[in-house]
C-alpha cells in the first residue's frame, strides 16, 4: 500500500450508525495501517472493538490537528500507512482533516480515499427533492442573526441545499429558514439515519419547522436537513437573467446587475431584485 518508501494517507469513511454500512475494503485498510488519527479514539476504538480490529490510534481534530500533522507525515515519510477516520461518515465534511490532506498533498504524499457513508448523500437520496444540482453547507452559525444572515445570502441559490444541524438548535434552525426561505419553500428532516429511530419527515419548511417545534423526539439524534432550491419562473428568459446578472455582480453592485440584466435579458427586473440577498441597496427605484 506504499508508494515508493513513502507511505500512504488513507481517507476511510466508517459507518454513520449501522454497522454493517463498514465495506470490507474499509475495515481491512484500517486493519493494515500503522496508525489511525482519529477524530475521538475513543469513539473509533469502540468500532474497532467491535470488528476485532487491533490498532496504534491517535487523535487529530480541530483543536490539535495542526499539532499532530509533523509527528503524521514523519510517519508517512518513514514509509508508515495512516488512515483518517472521523467519528461518522466521510472525514473532512464538516469534520476535520482538511489541513492533514493539504499538508500531506503538499509533502508529495499519496492520498488516497476510501468511499462510503455520508450522511449528506443518504438524506439527499431519499428527500424526494431534486438532487442533480446541490450545495452542500455544512452547519449553519450557532447564533440566530448569523444563521439567518448565512440564510439571506442563500436565498436566491436555485440548487437544493443540504445542511447538517445539532439537535439542539434543528427546530430554531428550521423557523429561520422558514422565515427568510420562504413557508412554502419544500424541505426534509432526516434524522438519526441509518440507526434505530430514523426519521425521515417531508413537507413544506413551516410544516417541518411545526411538527420538530411540537414533538421532541424530533429534536434528538443528527439532523440533516434538505432544503429544495430557488423555484425559477418557467421562462428561459428569467433563467438567462439570472445567469447574466449572478455574472455582472462581480463587477457592479446588485441593483445596478439586476437592471443591466433585466436589459439585456428581457428579465422582468422585479424578479431578478427578488433573487438577491436583502440589502438596503437593493430597493427598486
Amino acid at each position: 500500500m506504499t508508494r515508493g518508501n513513502e507511505g500512504t494517507l488513507w481517507i476511510v469513511a466508517t459507518p454513520i450508525g449501522n454497522l454493517g454500512d463498514a465495506s470490507a475494503r474499509a475495515l481491512g485498510v484500517l486493519r493494515s495501517v500503522a496508525v489511525i488519527a482519529a477524530e475521538d479514539t475513543r469513539h473509533t476504538a469502540q468500532l474497532l472493538a467491535h470488528f476485532g480490529i487491533r490498532a496504534d490510534l491517535v487523535s487529530c481534530h480541530d483543536h490539535n490537528e495542526d499539532e499532530q500533522i509533523p509527528a503524521l507525515l514523519t510517519r508517512l515519510k518513514s514509509g508508515q500507512d495512516v488512515a483518517l477516520v472521523s467519528d461518522a461518515g466521510t472525514p473532512l465534511l464538516s469534520d476535520p482533516g482538511f489541513r492533514l490532506v493539504h499538508a500531506a498533498r503538499a509533502a508529495g504524499v499519496a492520498v488516497r480515499p476510501v468511499p462510503g457513508p455520508c450522511a449528506a448523500i443518504a438524506a439527499l437520496s431519499v428527500a424526494g427533492i431534486a438532487c442533480d444540482r446541490f450545495a452542500f453547507e455544512g452547519f449553519l452559525p450557532q447564533r440566530s442573526a448569523a444563521r439567518v444572515a448565512a440564510l439571506e445570502a442563500l436565498r436566491g441559490e436555485t440548487r437544493t441545499l443540504v445542511f447538517y444541524e445539532s439537535k439542539h438548535r434543528i427546530d430554531d434552525m428550521l423557523s429561520d429558514a422558514a422565515r427568510v426561505l420562504g413557508a412554502a419553500r419544500r424541505a426534509a428532516l432526516a434524522r438519526e439515519l441509518t440507526k434505530l429511530h430514523e426519521t425521515v419527515l417531508d413537507g413544506t419548511l413551516a410544516e417541518l419547522a411545526e411538527r420538530v417545534a411540537g414533538d421532541p423526539e424530533q429534536r434528538l439524534g443528527e439532523c440533516v436537513v434538505v432544503i429544495a432550491g430557488a423555484a425559477l419562473e418557467a421562462d428561459d428568459s428569467l433563467r438567462e437573467g439570472l445567469r447574466v446578472m449572478q455574472l455582472l455582480l462581480a463587477e457592479v453592485a446588485p441593483s445596478r446587475a439586476a437592471r443591466l440584466a433585466a436589459e439585456i435579458t428581457g428579465a422582468s427586473r422585479r424578479a431578478l431584485y427578488a433573487l438577491l440577498p436583502p440589502s438596503p441597496d437593493n430597493d427598486l427605484p
